[in-house]
């Protein structure tokens, strides 16, 4: 992060302070989007696209979320030696400021890639990758001292590991938070085994559906009371319902609805969510005002294309509560969202100098993938 950057962690900042508030591991892919598409293609045809954007895809997401939230971020990933690979992680390093020191680069091995097509309020995917030439804890090693970690609940790569401490146990030893998040199972099997690698974790930010499925529960509050029985901080997310989540370190539960907004790509909106968690938990902030912000990032994020094209910066978020504030016109909804979101004017009361925005990060010569 540039020196000039908003920092909205600078008052917690000591000399023996962690080098990285959050470290990741994961797998970056070259995400290719095309939007504006009338309809998909059929067998044997060709479609024109009105916009197009390239960007790091997978884990990258994640981290870039949280970078341009202000947070020190540090990823592991494996990188090919393509040109796939140079893009992504010049990209990263030099626009994005994420620290690649953990991650490796991997002679012939191809760079994972995901074209993504935008059509009719939808999307299909079309993704090529291979499996990482390296387990995580041998690449990582010991991690770098960070304040959080975020990791994806994975049977194959699990937190423990019995007598070898993993990369994760290792970070939590040094300090670290672990923020644990899990993804869609397609086999359908959801193993409640699986969550009994949550003892290791501070955190649990899966979506409603994932949270119902692994505690074998019928309502999205039923999944939370369930979770919120191992680990500190349970947070589940309903899409356009909201958020609900429960802290017991703070002895806080909340529920926080969804934002109003047009929809046009959901791609990576649960890491832009789940980076806002990390932020304000890691700043101390109430949990509603945590919730209401996350959800705010997440809605911010879902009216651009394009994943990690789409999350915001402070100069975004600063625009929106500005514009709230200031611009909208007088309406119960607005009266909602002014003492939803009040607590912003002491962190953004005027435009913060140094404010990160959102970059478009594309192999061609402009992104326009925003402007449909």
């Amino acid at each position: 992060m540039a020196a000039t950057a908003y920092d909205p962690l600078a008052g917690k900042r000591l000399p023996d302070s962690p080098e990285f508030d959050v470290f990741l591991y994961g797998t970056v892919f070259l995400d290719i989007v095309f939007t504006g598409l009338h309809a998909l293609p059929d067998a044997g045809t060709e479609v024109m696209a009105d916009g197009m954007g390239s960007c790091p895809g997978g884990i990258a997401n994640l981290a870039i979320a949280t970078s341009r939230l202000g947070l020190r971020t540090s990823l592991a990933a494996g990188f090919g030696d393509d040109d796939y690979a140079d893009f992504c992680w010049r990209t990263l390093a030099e626009q994005e400021s994420i620290d690649l020191s953990c991650s490796r680069r991997f002679a012939e091995w191809h760079s994972p890639v995901t074209v993504s097509l935008a059509a009719s309020g939808d999307r299909t995917m079309v993704t090529h990758s291979h499996a990482p030439p390296m387990a995580a804890t041998e690449m990582i090693g010991h991690p770098p001292r960070s304040r959080a970690v975020i990791v994806d609940l994975d049977e194959t790569e699990p937190l423990r590991r019995g007598e070898q401490a993993s990369w994760a146990e290792l970070a939590r030893t040094d300090g670290a938070l672990v923020f644990a998040d899990v993804g869609w199972d397609a086999s359908g099997n959801w193993p409640a085994s699986l969550l009994d690698q949550l003892e290791l974790a501070h955190a649990f930010m899966p979506n409603a559906g994932e949270a119902m499925a692994y505690t074998r529960t019928e309502t999205p509050r039923d999944a939370l009371y369930e979770l919120a029985d191992r680990v500190p901080l349970a947070v589940v997310t309903n899409g356009r319902h909201g958020a609900m989540a429960i802290d017991s370190s703070t002895g806080e539960e909340a529920e926080v609805p969804a934002l109003r907004v047009d929809a046009l790509d959901a791609t990576g909106a649960g890491d832009v969510f789940g980076a806002g968690i990390v932020l304000g938990t890691l700043a101390g902030w109430p949990l509603p005002h945590r919730l209401a912000f996350a959800g705010a990032c997440s809605a911010l994020a879902v009216q651009q294309f394009g994943g990690s094209l789409a999350a915001p910066g402070w100069g975004d978020i600063a625009d929106w509560w500005h514009a709230v504030r200031d611009g909208m016109n007088s309406c119960a909804y607005r009266e909602s969202l002014l003492r939803r979101y009040g607590f912003l004017d002491e962190l953004i009361p005027v435009f913060p100098v140094g404010a990160v925005r959102r970059a478009a990060a594309t192999i061609a010569r402009a992104a326009d993938v925003g402007d449909f």
